[in-house]
């Protein structure tokens, strides 16, 4: 999942770095037809695997809210890899101490 976030954010960034001025500096209107035909596909394919992630169990609806909302806003993405970082980082742990206490 923090890999598909990061794919969002990065395609969501070459679209409009690379293929807006392209289109309006270049006169390649093709670059952001191309581009934001893909940042589309990595939208639809981030969102289902946001939705996939969030309703496999543990998650707080406030934050599900935030990060289907965070979703749709330029450059959020970067900000729910961070979350998913630190919900990962704070799973290890659980799992580290599980570990130790069942010896």
């Amino acid at each position: 999942m923090r890999w598909a976030a990061a794919l969002e954010g990065s395609s969501f960034l070459l679209l409009l770095c690379v293929g807006v001025p392209l289109k309006h500096l270049g006169g390649l209107g093709a670059a952001t037809v191309v581009l934001g035909s893909v940042h589309g596909l990595v939208f639809v394919y981030y969102v289902s695997m946001l939705v996939q992630t969030v309703s496999s169990g543990s998650w707080h609806p406030r934050e599900i809210v935030r990060m289907l909302l965070f979703a749709f806003i330029p450059l959020g993405a970067f900000a729910n890899e961070r979350t998913l970082a630190r919900r990962e980082q704070s799973l290890r742990a659980t799992l580290v101490r599980k570990r130790a206490s069942a010896r």
